[in-house]
């Protein structure tokens, strides 16, 4: 597992400017996927420490790919990402499992210390 990530997000530029950010805090992207059925797949694959996913995605959501996920290796450590507004669904991911979560737009700040310090405080093998 390590300092892996799986980033989750149905817009590209989301996942390239994610992808920037992760590494570079030195975390090594495993993979990317647009949907929520994608994020499984390539989360069964790669088996990541840490999973960046968005809450809306068409075809299968970021509340149900965090729980198939979450089934399948109850210790990754999932981070939502999700737009203004959304505050019922970011209740939902934090009781799914999520552990925290950031609003877009997001600043590169922002997400380095809730990564860093999730990384901190759940350490991964």
């Amino acid at each position: 597992m390590g300092n892996t990530v799986l980033i989750v997000d149905d817009a590209e530029f989301m996942r390239v400017m994610l992808r920037d950010i992760v590494e570079e805090m030195d975390l090594t992207v495993v993979g990317e996927a647009a949907d929520g059925f994608e994020a499984i797949e390539v989360f069964r694959r790669t088996r990541p420490a840490l999973v960046l996913m968005d809450i809306t995605m068409p075809n299968l959501d970021g509340i149900e790919a965090l729980q198939q996920i979450l089934q399948d290796v109850p210790e990754t450590i999932v981070v939502m990402i999700t737009a203004l507004g959304q505050k019922e669904q970011v209740l939902s991911a934090i009781k799914a499992g999520a552990r925290d979560f950031i609003i877009k737009p997001f600043d590169q700040e922002r997400v380095q210390e809730t990564l860093s310090n999730l990384l901190t405080v759940c350490p991964v093998a």
